[in-house]
């Protein structure tokens, strides 16, 4: 069982964000997180305790984690560390310009293991640009914060695929990223969903599989090993076990205003509003999700990583295409399990093996 967080405030909304979050609800803050501990409570006791499971994983998202003060996480951690298992991979979101020494010492004195800094760029025309609120020196110096205090992992996200991007402009920003002491790195390629301000500005994306296949050589050559299409660790043990965790399959806990969850082969949705969130944070709208659409997402999640997919799970037809993709040297078998060679190609791949 994973567990996910969400915090849904910021100090700012980046121009590509289309998460649940709000810049001018900071008074609700309190109010907010004493509903989330509600819902938290319910779904130990319904879904952990009654079943005498464990929690894998706990992932702490937004939003922006860091706009929360750590003394308002404490309860939070009384309530899940009875039921973490040993060595449980704890991992917080946070951003630059709110993550101080104070708070990610506090946060790692709660518990938390593993930082995941939404840096984006190292460049400070770029970040102006992605409307981001923090800049280059202050990504720099959270990170070593991080690093001095003793956390196991240390991720950096980093954007590509961003009008005026190019292979020199983005090794500078691998090449920070590569300089610092972080464990993982996330490359995405950006992108454009309604609501954002980038929605109406498709100019501001740049589509380039050639470019994508650059980054990921770059990344790798550099010490770096994927294991995701926008995953990269310097080791095994650096990859994020809370994200394995979602393309296996497992099933999560989704706390929080936005948050999802998946038990029992169904999705539940806690309400997205935030007022309606604190006034009923017990609310779950529910979604059954069936066999075959389970199937079509263990195929879509397992050929965009290296989990791969079990052979089991394919019909004698979808096998023979399996077998004409072996041929074309785009998937290879091993032990009983199909993998990509090319994440790139994951949705495309599993979608023709399954029509």
């Amino acid at each position: 069982m994973l567990l996910y967080i969400h915090i849904p405030f910021c100090d700012s909304k980046c121009f590509y964000c289309a998460f649940n979050s709000y810049t001018d609800r900071f008074h609700l803050k309190h109010e907010y997180m004493n509903a989330l501990k509600k819902q938290l409570r319910n779904n130990l006791d319904n879904y952990v305790i009654k079943d005498n499971k464990k929690i894998e994983t706990v992932f702490i998202g937004g939003g922006t984690p860091s706009t929360i003060k750590a003394f308002e996480y404490e309860e939070i951690f009384e309530m899940i560390k009875p039921h973490l298992e040993e060595f449980a991979e704890i991992t917080t979101e946070a951003n630059p310009n709110s993550a101080s020494y104070e708070w990610l010492q506090s946060m790692k004195n709660l518990g938390v293991n593993r930082v995941s800094f939404g840096v984006q760029s190292f460049d400070n025309d770029k970040l102006k640009f992605l409307g981001r609120a923090h800049n280059s020196n202050s990504a720099i110096k959270a990170i070593q914060n991080a690093n001095n205090i003793g956390f196991n992992g240390i991720n950096c996200d980093i954007i590509y695929g961003v009008q005026n991007d190019t292979m020199e402009s983005l090794k500078k920003d691998f090449d920070t990223a590569f300089s610092l002491p972080i464990t993982h790195l996330s490359a995405y390629s950006l992108t454009i969903e309604e609501g954002t301000k980038f929605f109406d500005r498709s100019s501001v994306k740049i589509d380039d599989e050639e470019l994508s296949s650059e980054i990921f050589d770059y990344i790798n050559k550099n010490g770096f090993h994927q294991y995701e299409i926008s995953n990269f660790a310097k080791n095994k043990v650096s990859e994020s076990k809370h994200n394995y965790g979602y393309w296996q399959h497992k099933e999560y806990l989704g706390v929080g205003a936005g948050a999802v969850g998946y038990v029992n082969q169904q999705r539940e949705y806690p309400h997205k509003n935030l007022e309606e969130y604190i006034q009923n944070p017990l609310f779950t709208q529910i979604e059954k999700i069936d066999d075959e659409d389970i199937k079509t997402e263990k195929v879509l999640l397992g050929l965009r990583c290296s989990n791969g997919v079990d052979l089991s799970l394919f019909d004698e037809k979808e096998k023979q295409k399996i077998d004409e993709l072996i041929q074309y040297d785009k998937i290879y078998v091993e032990n009983d399990k199909v993998f990509n060679k090319n994440f790139l190609l994951s949705d495309e791949l599993a979608l023709y093996i399954l029509d």
